[in-house]
């Protein structure tokens, strides 16, 4: 008896159609903060809920720690339709689209809930539609808990601040926040802090507990301010060029999953805040008793010109007023 001999190349050939068809695509998506942060848990959501809604055609691969590059440079690659998806700090975006600054006005909001209510306000909305013209879909907002003051010597006051170097976030509002505490406030990268804060370069830090604790610069600098001075939001985004070229049933996909995470992030945030916080002082942080009134009547002024120079921002401040979680 003769066998019919197939070449070894179509023999393979629908083994590799099904490979194929499982990795049909991969979404890149990139943000700065470490694995153990919540948002990283939120882009990890994310790809979970997109593998289970495609069946497996769709997941992301996620990348930390900016390992794609810079957020400056991730805005870039998501106009040019390079990267698919990023989480971005509302802070950065505030360099496109200046209404992001509201999330930052100092003593806005309470708490996580709090902040994490007032994503659903109108004019927060209204903030993604915004990014649209800047190439990129605001899909959903993610929280990484309060700001708080991390430092080499106690901070009790505005006064322990005067000529201190406090790294801060790069953006006017951190910028005339702590200037008007009499600080210096010092842009630097995260990977950054660690080796300033133990060359005395650095003499405090601006920082989320989520970052203190996967950081873990409490081991240069041991004093904790519970300054509760801001709330600290990303934004889920999507490369308007890319997304331009999906199918409906792909974009249902997306925003599906990204509205399970982002909901799921809110929650989680809330949890990690007491969590993180138990975590820092288990290592041996020490919390200061500090007086906060100055810090919030400080913070008034700042809000007032931020509020004073864009009218959406101003709406978005008298929306949270009023929010509720």
């Amino acid at each position: 008896m003769k066998y019919l001999r197939i070449p070894r190349f179509l023999a393979a050939l629908p083994f590799c159609l099904a490979t194929w068809s499982v990795h049909a695509e991969t979404l890149k998506l990139g943000h700065v903060t470490p694995p153990s942060h919540v948002w990283h848990k939120i882009a990890v959501q994310i790809d979970k809920n997109v593998q289970e809604k495609s069946g497996g055609k769709m997941k992301i691969a996620v990348s930390p720690l900016s390992k794609l590059g810079s957020e400056g440079l991730m805005m870039d690659m998501l106009r040019s339709g390079a990267m698919p998806m990023a989480i971005l700090t509302a802070g950065s975006l505030a360099n496109r689209e200046p209404a992001f600054l509201g999330w930052s006005i100092p003593y806005l909001f309470r708490d996580v809930r709090h902040a994490s209510a007032s994503a659903s306000s109108p004019a927060a909305r209204e903030m993604l539609g915004r990014l649209d013209k800047h190439g990129m879909i605001g899909m959903g907002y993610g929280f990484a808990g309060m700001r708080h003051v991390l430092s080499l010597s106690p901070v009790k006051r505005p006064a322990d601040l005067k000529n201190r170097k406090v790294r801060a976030f790069p953006n006017p509002v951190y910028r005339d926040f702590w200037r008007s505490n009499g600080a210096a406030p010092t842009p630097l990268p995260l990977s950054e802090v660690a080796p300033a804060l133990a060359t005395n370069l650095l003499d405090a830090v601006d920082i989320d507990l989520d970052a203190l604790a996967g950081m873990k610069f409490y081991q240069q600098a041991p004093y904790l301010t519970m300054s509760n001075h801001m709330a600290f939001p990303a934004v889920i985004v999507v490369s308007k060029r890319y997304w331009d070229g999906l199918d409906d049933s792909k974009r249902r996909i997306l925003r599906e999953a990204v509205r399970e995470a982002e909901q799921w992030g809110y929650a989680e945030a809330v949890a990690a805040e007491n969590r993180n916080l138990q975590t820092v002082l288990r290592e041996g942080v020490k919390l200061q008793d500090a007086n906060l009134q100055p810090f919030a009547d400080i913070a008034l002024h700042v809000a007032a010109d931020y509020r004073r120079q864009n009218t959406l921002l101003a709406r978005f401040y008298r929306e949270v007023q009023v929010a509720t979680p």
